[in-house]
């Protein structure tokens, strides 16, 4: 991986930039009780995490039966929202990371817009991005579709295999690899704890990573210089 390669880093947000996916997960599990559909956490971590509400709900339709009318979204979203209010933090070590890159970076979630932007905004983090967040609810297709990385590559004008992209999700990987980008796996997430490597690794091919300080081991040139290092290399060049 070099900086002359890589050209955008595109993040996932839930469970790559901040440890939202236990809530999440958490809070769907009782709404959903509560209208019948009694799922357990790593039913949930392999059908639920990663994808649009959409199809979430397509999810409970085809296998419980029941459609999730607006009411029941909103009142999911209405508490997972207060959760969060108190609840939600960083994934450790993603501040270093970000502050230190030097390379162009975005957001793209499947998360709404309103979700997604009070998130980033509670975390401290949205102050890296700025209005380079992009979610599912901007394109046709959500994840496993690569529309929504194709969609953000093309809006920060940048070619698709000259993209990064970091997932921590299966649809996410898939949806990454159809876009032709090179992607990563980030299982530091609360969510993914308990989960075996060959789990996490699935069909092969992804780099896999658990710590945010190893991401510049992986990837050092996309680091900003240290301070000096660019005088440094003046001076070397002039002797």
């Amino acid at each position: 991986m070099g900086k002359g390669k890589t050209e955008l880093v595109i993040f996932d947000c839930d469970g790559v930039l901040i440890d939202s996916e236990i809530i999440s997960a958490r809070i769907l599990i009782r709404q959903l009780g509560r209208v019948g559909v009694h799922v357990d956490f790593p039913y949930v971590q392999k059908n639920f995490l990663g994808r649009s509400w959409t199809k979430v709900a397509a999810e409970v339709r085809v296998n419980y039966g029941l459609d999730l009318d607006s009411d029941f979204e909103e009142s999911y979203r209405s508490e997972l929202l207060t959760a969060f209010e108190t609840e939600l933090q960083t994934v450790s070590g993603i501040e270093t990371v970000l502050e230190e890159l030097d390379t162009p970076a975005c957001v793209a979630t499947s998360s709404t817009p309103k979700r997604a932007s009070r998130s980033l905004h509670l975390s401290g983090l949205s102050r890296y991005f700025g209005d380079r967040l992009f979610t599912a609810s901007q394109v046709a297709n959500g994840k496993p579709a690569p529309d929504l990385f194709l969609f953000a590559a093309a809006t920060m004008g940048v070619a698709p295999e000259k993209c990064l992209v970091i997932e921590d999700s299966t649809p996410g990987l898939a949806a990454a690899r159809a876009a032709g980008m090179e992607v990563w796996r980030f299982c530091g997430g609360s969510h993914l704890r308990g989960m075996s490597l060959e789990e996490l690794a699935g069909d092969g091919g992804y780099r896999l990573f658990d710590k945010w300080s190893e991401f510049f081991e992986m990837a050092p040139n996309l680091r900003k210089p240290a301070k000096g290092t660019a005088y440094r290399d003046v001076q070397q060049d002039r002797q």
